[in-house]
């Protein structure tokens, strides 16, 4: 028997009962004649006590053996006099009257400890030691049981978990798709699948009411703290509903996995337009944890010879309550944090309003105390705050203001990880303009059902059109988005015309969808959640990264398999493919 109890559960119950550990060596601490040795599994740690005197050659055994070493070790439970009341086992020991050396290790190139001595870059190599950390593994098992919260919590709403292909066709909208070479079809492609978007569609036409799906997806894009080329949705669609519908189910969704995995009662997610979260955030997905909305004061700064923000079509402003100390090197820093390339600004305006009620500014000499006080009571302002303004196209200055507001934010330690504010944003663009290309593309994807009161915009001002579209965004972090969808084919049929495909392209691409919606496609939207976002939200880390089990790094590789890798030419052969090929 490899183990009657596990390190994680023994306590004062179980005084004097002989038991059986098996785990690691986590930590050595030899004292004289006395050894000590902490042994680690899963579920937690148990000190193991070795005497010299009363058994020398055990504890000549136990003096040998090093850290990660797999040990099984069988020995009575006594109670322990110095006590470490910050484990679960604190108050015991187990007195050890046999090892059994199951297995040796070599020294890990890390501690195995929560504040780890390893790098990013040397725990992802060795992910599998890594994964040994107790902190690592809590945020596994933070997964589990949202996953598993969420299966119950969909299941008691009659949805059906269905598996849908893996290997798909490739589709030229969105991110790029990851494609896979077809051995028996040469020259042909399997794309994998970015969601489940058109099969979860045909389901509905199917009539299976409510479907759910926590899914692998794919997407070869570039990569930061929150992405992965592969990741995993809580994918969902509900029949015969409107958007209130979708909100509702899946707001008592979220507030389900906050009450059961966080012990949280959030109050109701408030609404709030794309249209007001740029105009008020920045952004369309605003952290709300704190004020310091933008303030438009364009108005209140033309024709005073001042060309940077006479020449522009936009002049907003942020009031940083208590900022009004900054110092100058401070201000000078948050000049050189606007312009980097990140953000893109070309420089920053500030207003001191000072705890005295003076104001000073870095543009005094084209606006009069009388002007400066405008701004500063358009911006509600009080003595002590600091504005900042900032000047250019309009979007574009939002959304540079938007990543100083969090600048601020993150500077003042307004951002309580603790502290979790839920918001809907609705009524999204349902197109966006590229310029360049001359085109319309989905800001959603094409399959988006634009709002009803706004359909006969389709032809002639597409760009004003707005989506029956919303985005579930918590302090600052898109963790869920949907639509309700088109189910009328000549709806969809008329907005992939203003999207630019042919009737012979759109065929091709989505025939299969429109040839179903002719066979009584019901209503029906849905929604994705981003589940290693959600997770890593509860979890309170800044990356997905550590709670995914084997994750890529940033560059999208897997340096532990060392993958993506180089593969035979005989395996290039077989697909119809060559490396001469491959190189051109």
């Amino acid at each position: 028997m490899y183990r009657t109890n596990t390190c994680g559960e023994l306590n004062l119950t179980n005084l004097n009962e002989k038991i059986v550990l098996s785990g690691w060596v986590h930590k050595i601490r030899k004292m004289g004649g006395m050894t000590f040795i902490d042994l680690r599994d899963r579920y937690g740690i148990t000190q193991l006590s070795f005497n010299q005197e009363v058994n020398s050659e055990l504890y000549a055994q136990a003096n040998k053996l090093g850290r990660e070493w797999v040990v099984s070790v069988e020995g009575v439970v006594k109670e322990r006099s110095n006590k470490n009341m910050d484990l679960p086992t604190g108050e015991i020991e187990i007195i050890a009257s046999k090892i059994n050396v199951l297995n040796e290790s070599k020294t890990p190139p890390f501690t195995i400890e929560t504040k780890t001595d390893g790098g990013d870059d040397l725990r992802m190599k060795y992910r599998y030691l890594d994964l040994r950390r107790s902190v690592v593994r809590k945020n596994l098992e933070l997964r589990h049981k949202m996953t598993i919260e969420t299966r119950s919590y969909l299941d008691n709403l009659n949805f059906l978990e269905v598996e849908t292909p893996v290997l798909i066709g490739s589709t030229p909208e969105g991110a790029r798709d990851f494609v896979v070479p077809s051995r028996m079809n040469k020259g042909e492609f399997y794309a994998l699948p970015q969601s489940p978007q058109l099969f979860k569609q045909l389901l509905m036409v199917s009539g299976f009411d409510r479907y759910f799906q926590i899914v692998k997806c794919f997407r070869d894009e570039d990569l930061r703290a929150d992405r992965q080329p592969e990741f995993t949705q809580i994918d969902c669609e509900m029949s015969f509903v409107e958007q209130e519908d979708v909100l509702n189910t899946f707001e008592g969704l979220t507030k389900h996995l906050f009450k059961s995995l966080k012990g949280i009662d959030v109050p109701d997610f408030p609404r709030i337009s794309y249209a007001d979260a740029m105009k008020y955030y920045g952004s369309d997905k605003p952290d709300i944890r704190f004020e310091m909305k933008l303030v438009e004061i364009k108005d209140l700064t033309t024709d005073r010879n001042f060309m940077v923000f006479d020449s522009v079509p936009y002049v907003g402003a942020i009031c940083v309550e208590g900022a009004a100390v900054y110092t100058r090197r401070q201000l000078d820093d948050l000049t050189k944090f606007v312009k980097r390339p990140q953000v893109g600004a070309k420089g920053l305006i500030y207003l001191r309003y000072n705890e005295d009620g003076s104001l000073k500014s870095s543009v005094d000499k084209f606006y009069s105390e009388a002007d400066l006080r405008k701004w500063a009571e358009r911006c509600n302002a009080k003595p002590g705050d600091l504005i900042l303004v900032m000047g250019g196209e309009t979007e574009e200055t939002q959304e540079q203001l938007s990543d100083l507001r969090l600048e601020m934010a993150s500077q003042l330690g307004l951002k309580d990880k603790n502290d979790y504010k839920c918001l809907w944003v609705v009524d999204f663009p349902l197109l966006e303009k590229d310029e360049e290309l001359d085109r319309y593309f989905a800001k959603h994807h094409p399959f988006t059902s634009p709002k009803p009161e706004d359909i006969h915009l389709l032809d002639s001002d597409p760009a004003a059109v707005r989506a029956n579209a919303y985005d579930l965004v918590i302090n600052g972090v898109e963790v869920g988005g949907g639509s309700i969808r088109m189910h009328d084919s000549e709806l969809q049929n008329n907005v992939l015309s203003v999207l630019g495909f042919s009737q012979e392209r759109a065929q091709e691409q989505f025939g299969f969808l429109m040839d179903a919606f002719q066979y009584g496609a019901p209503p029906h939207g849905g929604i994705a959640f981003g589940l290693d976002r959600l997770v890593s939200l509860f979890a309170g880390l800044d990356s997905i990264r550590d709670c995914i089990a084997f994750p890529k790094n940033t560059s999208g590789r897997d340096v532990m398999i060392d993958a993506p890798s180089r593969i035979e030419p005989e395996q290039l052969e077989e697909l119809g493919l060559s490396l001469n090929k491959l190189k051109k």
